[in-house]
C-alpha cells in the first residue's frame, strides 16, 4: 500500500517540476507516463513516471552541453 501521493492533477504536476502542462499531456498521450482520463481529457498523471521523464530530459540536456 502506497503511503505517498502518486497521482497528481496535471497543473499540480507541472508546477511541481516547473514544466508545461502541454509537455505532460504529450508524454501521457505518447504512453510515456501513466495517466487518468475523464471524458477523454487527461486529468491526472502518475508522478513516478513524470520523475523518470524529467530525469531523462535533464540527462539529455546535460549531454548536449
Amino acid at each position: 500500500m502506497a503511503l505517498v501521493k502518486t497521482w497528481y492533477d496535471i497543473d499540480a504536476a507541472a508546477e511541481k517540476f516547473g514544466i508545461k502542462e502541454a509537455t505532460l499531456k504529450f508524454w501521457a498521450s505518447e504512453g510515456l507516463v501513466r495517466s487518468e482520463r475523464e471524458e477523454g481529457d487527461i486529468v491526472r498523471v502518475h508522478i513516478d513516471d513524470v520523475r523518470l521523464q524529467v530525469a531523462d530530459m535533464i540527462k539529455e540536456a546535460e549531454s548536449k552541453s
